[in-house]
């Protein structure tokens, strides 16, 4: 596949200007850049779900337009992409099924998923629910949906942003695998220097819409990639580490502030135990999160951090215990009660529990309380607007108006709405679930600062998050939840990474206890 001169335009925004690209059969060619620098517009042009202003597309030597995902995949182009793509209620087969031409073989499909992923090494069963299985697994689910198709072009959209570091290696061998055997052509979008350096032949970088460099990436190094990616010298570690650059946890230029102890806490959960399908989420967990400190949630996703985070949102109810947010216990499991209590929370999936993509950037701004640009029951659009604009200044966000749908943002840009909305309302708590996840290193700079901010100015923030590094330079104390509970924590000063490892792996368990 190769074009040229492509361009797409929104509005006053070009997505992509003027771009060559090209994919080779055998290799696999890196798209490397910042959120918003074009790469997914770009993308999804490619798989026909965006149509070009400008510019050409060759398949195979024949310039084409493509007008859909069906033409798309008729002339054997698929694609993975960032967020899924599945019907949660059904099970793995059915989903593979969901968009075949011809009539249904149950039969068929069952014995094609067994095929794909025991030649692919993605260790699935045909069966399963999709809605019960981990993001990882998802992802699983979506390379067999796009492999079940037989694409000669694979197209992955930013496909380790939910995994884990062993799922994304697990990943990159099925990459390899596909392109050394079978000779087709790989794109890999990321933001991530390290994925690009370990799994690419070819690397292609953009910034703001344009394509600024191509490369062999034998002959890369990532401090060049990192220039060229964000348009400037990347120097913090903690920078670096964001985008790969460096693989060791980094020390922070300015350590975290220890704030004192005393009085309440600002938020306590104790004796929390709750159930999910038949299994025990959590365990008996206890928490305290003073205001000003920053407590880092460690452990291997999967052991109750996500149920943690739902009932600090109000989504998950107690089967005993109590939360206690500025002193007064807050009924779980009923709608809005820990937003009104003053718990702010950045969910794990923003387009799953944090705002709406089909709603405008002001109506996501003020999501959690409509009443204060409400007159009467009725929305107050000039009072709407006004509050929008001010928030958008605040806290940067790159839009073309108040008016833009969320879905046109990038999703840099769309996880800061969803921050200027919680913290607009001056929370005693916030809440912040893998708050960086799939982000580039612009964002990831932006949203660490004004974690740390809220945390100086007196919230209590209790960071949940699968990076170490994050984790490491951000929080004041550090707590580690293995099987829903906590099983052990210590002060930032104090961080010993064996000891850390030990423990999110339950070897240790019962020492040290928070």
């Amino acid at each position: 596949m190769e074009v040229r001169e492509l361009t797409k335009r929104y509005g006053a925004v070009v997505a992509c200007d003027r771009v060559d690209f090209r994919l080779m059969p055998g290799r696999i060619q890196g798209v490397l850049g910042e959120n918003g620098a074009g790469k997914s517009t770009l993308m999804k042009i490619l798989i026909g779900l965006v149509l070009p202003d400008e510019g050409s597309i060759y398949v195979n030597g024949e310039r084409t337009v493509i007008a859909d995902p069906l033409h798309a995949a008729h002339l054997g182009i698929g694609m993975v992409h960032q967020h899924f793509s599945l019907v949660d209620a059904l099970t793995v087969w059915e989903n593979v099924a969901l968009g075949e031409p011809g009539s249904l073989d149950p039969g068929h499909t069952r014995s094609r998923v067994s095929d794909i992923s025991e030649r692919y090494g993605l260790d699935i069963g045909p069966e399963a629910v999709v809605g019960d299985l981990t993001p990882g697994m998802r992802q699983r689910v979506e390379i067999i949906k796009c492999l079940a198709r037989d694409p000669q072009i694979l197209i992955f959209d930013e496909p380790t942003s939910v995994l884990t570091p062993a799922e994304s290696e697990q990943l990159f061998d099925v990459l390899r695998t596909v392109v050394r055997e079978e000779n087709r052509a790989v794109a890999l979008v990321s933001h991530k220097l390290d994925e690009i350096m370990r799994a690419t032949d070819e690397v292609t970088i953009m910034r703001a819409g344009r394509v600024v460099d191509s490369m062999v990436t034998a002959d890369a190094e990532p401090a060049s990639l990192a220039r060229a990616m964000v348009g400037r010298n990347v120097s913090l570690r903690r920078e670096a580490a964001a985008i790969g650059a460096f693989s060791d946890v980094p020390t922070p230029l300015d350590q975290p502030m220890i704030p004192a102890r005393e009085g309440e806490p600002a938020l306590a959960v104790s004796g929390a135990v709750a159930g999910h399908d038949g299994a025990l989420v959590l365990d008996h967990l206890d928490l305290r999160v003073w205001p000003g400190e920053v407590v880092g949630v460690a452990g291997v996703e999967g052991n109750g951090q996500k149920p943690l985070a739902d009932l600090l949102s109000s989504l998950l109810t107690l089967d005993e215990g109590a939360v206690v947010v500025s002193g007064r216990e807050i009924p779980s499991g009923r709608a809005g009660a820990m937003s009104r209590a003053g718990v702010g929370v950045i969910p794990e999936d923003r387009h799953d529990s944090g705002c709406v993509l089909e709603m405008s950037v002001a109506e996501n701004l003020v999501l959690a309380d409509p009443d204060s640009v409400s007159r009467h029951g009725v929305l107050d659009r000039r009072a709407l607007a006004l509050r929008a604009r001010e928030l958008i200044e605040e806290f940067e966000i790159r839009t073309p108006g108040p008016d833009t749908p969320l879905w046109q943002l990038s999703g840099g840009n769309q996880q800061r709405v969803v921050l200027a909305r919680e913290l607009s309302h001056r929370p005693a708590v916030l809440v912040a679930s893998q708050p960086t996840r799939g982000l580039d290193v612009g964002a990831i700079e932006y949203m660490n600062t004004r974690i740390k901010e809220a945390a100086e100015s007196g919230v209590a923030v209790l960071l949940i998050s699968s990076e170490l590094e994050e984790i490491a330079a951000l929080s004041s104390r550090i707590v580690v939840m293995y099987e829903g509970r906590i099983v052990g924590e210590m002060d930032r000063a104090d961080l010993d990474l064996e000891r850390l490892g030990m423990l999110m792996g339950g070897a240790g368990v019962g020492v040290g206890q928070s």
